[in-house]
């Protein structure tokens, strides 16, 4: 088995047919379309059935409702049976089965007969949109509601209207899961993924198919420098979640995650920093970024996904978020419109590059770490020279900047960004150094 080496131009054109893996996740979107998804319930579960079978021994965790996690508690768990809205004509106008989006998740039960005036407190659209059913969710308060497009709310005439939600809203359960693939050190790169909207595709199902993706990807290379953990969850309330039971485990072991959503568009590559902006997996996927037809970097100020979880004060994992268009700056976003012909092969595809570059990149660095404190006395190990020659000076400078960059979280291609120097030179200095015993090799991120 190769190596995880190799990156590739992303965004470079292709011939048509030639996105294999976009094909699969394309395919595997298709078949998670129709499921019925919220922060709990069967259709997460019939969601993650499905992806295990891509994933062997993916283990699902079950999570009963009244769990305190951190200052949230898991909620009442909600399954939706069906939905449908009766108008005074006889006709069933709104019908869960055309769309998952038209009810608001997490609606009370409700059968009922009422008057359009009464009715319109809870329906839902977007007259910017009007061709688009909006996406609403009600977790923590309790209502009912329909979602329709403003084009046929403004065609519903008076008279009495029998609204019907057949749901469950009870103690149960929050299902998650999550996949391990052991790599030759017990250090993990951690890789984050949602899977609690209901039909739609960038904002949702591009995250967990490029997740699998990657996953298959991961397995067919044997020399894996770290280990692999993905999770799949409840957006937010799944984080939380997972963070309150895994958190000594994760701060222990992560040096690098993904949080991965709204990736399989053909729109901008995007990177979203962590709050401190400064670990090695900021800076290589900046690199990354930066090297697509359309780049997009966002501060932490701009979060919105689970990564305001992962990078909370006192958790501080070293995680970014990356996506194609952001979310909530698409105009198909929470509407009926992130459909799979706005998400794409060749959009899942440049997704799936854009992580698998950033991983190559992570897995073939190295990290190195002072062994003094304070700067080094070079003069005692020949390193410093009398002569005041300007190469031979800057030569002794290029080492004092190694080693003061040598942290556990500057590799040496970030020293050779950073110094405006060839790779190879810092390479050279860099093996001088460690024969002096002047530096060794640490995990990323992990220098004192």
């Amino acid at each position: 088995m190769s190596a995880i080496v190799g990156l590739v131009t992303i965004g470079a054109e292709t011939p048509m047919g030639a996105f294999p893996q976009g094909q699969f996740m394309h395919d595997l979107a298709k078949r998670l379309w129709p499921l019925n998804r919220s922060l709990t319930g069967d259709g997460v579960r019939q969601t993650l059935s499905i992806l295990g079978e891509h994933l062997p021994d993916l283990h699902i965790h079950e999570v009963p409702t009244g769990e305190q996690v951190f200052d949230w508690v898991v909620p009442n768990e909600w399954n939706l049976k069906d939905a449908y809205l009766i108008a005074p004509t006889g006709e069933k106008i709104i019908d869960l089965a055309n769309s998952n989006v038209h009810v608001v998740s997490y609606s009370e039960p409700v059968d009922r007969e009422l008057e359009l005036d009464d009715l319109q407190a809870h329906l839902h659209s977007d007259p910017e949109l009007p061709d688009a059913i909006p996406y609403v969710t009600s977790y923590y308060n309790p209502i009912w509601g329909f979602c329709l497009t403003q084009q046929q709310r403004d065609t519903l005439e008076p008279g009495t209207y029998r609204a019907v939600i057949d749901a469950t809203l009870e103690p149960g359960s929050l299902t998650y899961a999550e996949w391990v693939l052991p790599g030759e050190s017990e250090q993990e790169v951690f890789i984050s993924t949602y899977v609690c909207h209901p039909s739609l595709a960038n904002n949702e199902l591009s995250g967990p198919v490029v997740a699998v993706a990657l996953a298959k990807w991961l397995i067919e290379h044997t020399n894996r420098k770290f280990t692999y953990r993905f999770v799949f969850i409840p957006e937010s309330i799944g984080s939380i979640t997972y963070l309150s039971r895994n958190l000594d485990h994760l701060k222990e072991n992560v040096v690098a995650g993904f949080n991965l959503t709204c990736i399989g568009d053909e729109g901008d590559y995007s990177y979203m920093q962590s709050r401190l902006a400064g670990s090695p997996i900021d800076r290589i996927a900046k690199r990354v970024v930066m090297r697509t037809p359309q780049p997009k970097i966002y501060t932490y100020v701009d979060r919105g996904s689970d990564e305001r979880n992962y990078c909370a004060p006192g958790i501080d994992l070293p995680l970014i978020s990356l996506m194609r268009t952001k979310y909530g700056s698409y105009r198909e976003y929470h509407t009926s419109l992130d459909n799979l012909e706005f998400v794409t092969p060749a959009g899942l595809q440049g997704g799936f590059d854009l992580v698998k570059d950033c991983i190559s990149e992570f897995e073939g660095s190295t990290y190195y770490q002072t062994t003094v404190l304070g700067e080094p006395q070079l003069g005692k190990r020949g390193l410093y020279h009398t002569m005041h020659l300007r190469t031979v000076a800057e030569e002794v400078l290029l080492r004092t900047h190694i080693l003061a960059y040598s942290d556990g979280s500057h590799s040496v291609q970030d020293m050779a960004e950073l110094f405006e120097r060839p790779q190879q030179e810092i390479e050279i200095l860099v093996s001088e150094l460690l024969e002096h015993g002047l530096l060794v090799e640490v995990p990323p991120g992990k220098g004192n």
